[in-house]
């Protein structure tokens, strides 16, 4: 009697992609009684390993200083507690700018979750290697180089138009060609298009001043655009047929990659490629502010604050925390840069691995309040009105030249509680400063965007 997939159920076993294979074996071999049993014994799983009862601990970096952040401390506490019952979680932490970013479990922003042997990727997000980087250009005009960086930077939706490209080193290229998540002539593709790019939302061009010298620098945040939010997807898809094998319990969001499985180290590998990318994306924009200028770089640093590190058998996901312990990353050149708001001085810090902070400090200002209700917050005041009372005395510009309110300051948490709070909790010292001089960012596209202008037509 041929051998079907209720069969294997019948005998105990959990459906899973393997039944194909295990199927053709059995019938194709003749396989029956305890042959049959003695094969399928290899593909049987696990029981599964269920949610923790109570929550692994986690330090909290955070307080309310005022009745507007009591509402922002409690969710994100609360959405802590159900993340850290999730299986594979023997630590983490939450910082001072940290905000809730979806349903109770979701890692908030200013969140770090340890795991072991396990790569979660709704952990890190879709805005993977999310970082910051300076370029010190010397004694030279903020207004020079704020002007050239407007020239030759792009924000907004999609890619660089044809003709606009950079195109990928032949080592980099060679390295998405190794990798099964990144090989794909659409990943290959996007990588060259956005190239260059910035995105939308927080990310920005900050320029401003070292307090220290007075020298001109550039500081760029942005992620992995396109790519790395295709990484994720992928990534997420993966985790969520291991999480259906090994842990139905745990939530979708929290599904993970077991790092010692083939996938896993296809994975975690991915990250690294995309992560030189990222970092490759930064340079770009850098240098061409360069070269449209002609002055010489005189120092250059940067950051991950949205990655996940690993330290032996342990994996820091950092959603939103910027890495203090010089062993999460293997190429260092200089301090941190934690961005504040477009009115604030960018910080520039150092420091120690103490029991509270696990290795980690603050990665900006947070929010407090959800954008559509920062809009609401405003009542009937104009945009522009907003934009000039809450910009004077700094050259702001919107790439879309649409003003988008919730990318100003207000939006934001305060920040002199913010450093407060890191020189309370032990979150890294301010060692300099970048002094603000102007900033680019997206805007608000969306005003303008292809399908609102369909739609009027």
């Amino acid at each position: 009697m041929k051998v079907n997939g209720n069969t294997l159920i019948e005998l105990g076993f959990r459906p899973g992609k393997w039944f194909g294979e295990a199927l053709d074996h059995i019938n194709e071999n003749g396989l029956e009684g305890n042959a049959m049993m003695n094969y399928l014994e290899k593909f049987r799983l696990p029981d599964p390993i269920p949610l923790k009862e109570d929550a692994t601990d986690f330090m909290i970096n955070i307080k309310a200083e005022h009745e507007l952040e009591v509402d922002n401390v409690i969710q994100v506490v609360n959405s802590m507690n159900e993340l850290m019952k999730t299986p594979t979680l023997v630590g983490g932490a939450i910082m001072p700018d940290a905000c809730p970013t979806g349903p109770s479990g979701l890692i908030p922003v200013g969140g770090i979750a340890i795991a072991k042997n396990a790569i979660h990727p709704g952990m890190h997000s879709a805005d993977i290697c999310c970082s910051v980087m300076l370029t010190d250009y010397g004694k030279i005009d903020p207004k020079v180089i704020l002007d050239a960086a407007h020239s030759s930077t792009h924000f907004g939706p999609g890619g660089r138009a044809r003709g606009q490209q950079f195109h990928l080193s032949k080592e980099l290229k060679e390295k998405f060609a190794s990798n099964p998540f990144l090989r794909s002539k659409r990943m290959l593709s996007l990588a060259q298009e956005h190239m260059g790019t910035q995105g939308d939302g927080n990310h920005f061009l900050y320029v401003g001043r070292l307090k220290s010298t007075g020298n001109t620098v550039v500081v760029t945040h942005h992620g992995s655009r396109a790519p790395g939010a295709l990484l994720y997807n992928q990534g997420m898809q993966t985790a969520e047929l291991f999480r259906k094998d090994l842990s139905p319990e745990t939530l979708k969001q929290n599904a993970w990659i077991p790092f010692e499985t083939e996938e896993g180290q296809h994975y975690w590998a991915a990250l690294q490629i995309i992560r030189e990318w990222t970092k490759t994306n930064h340079l770009t924009i850098h240098n061409l502010v360069a070269q449209g200028t002609g002055v010489e770089v005189l120092n250059r640093y940067w950051n991950e604050h949205n990655f996940v590190f690993k330290d032996e058998d342990l994996f820091y996901h950092a959603k939103g925390a910027t890495p203090l312990d010089d062993k999460f990353m293997h190429d260092i050149t200089g301090p941190r840069l934690i961005p504040l708001n477009m009115s604030e001085p960018i910080l520039i810090v150092e420091g120690e691995t103490t029991r509270n902070n696990l290795g980690f400090a603050p990665h900006g200002a947070g929010r407090n309040i959800s954008r559509s209700r920062h809009r609401r917050s405003k009542g009937e005041r104009s945009d522009l009105e907003i934009y000039h009372e809450e910009t004077k005395g700094l050259d702001v510009r919107f790439f879309s030249n649409e003003i988008d309110i919730t990318e100003l300051p207000s939006a934001y948490k305060n920040a002199e509680s913010v450093r407060s709070q890191m020189k309370e909790f032990g979150l890294g010292n301010v060692v300099d400063e970048v002094e603000p001089f102007g900033c680019i960012m997206a805007g608000d596209w969306k005003i303008n965007a292809p399908w609102r202008k369909k739609k009027k037509k």
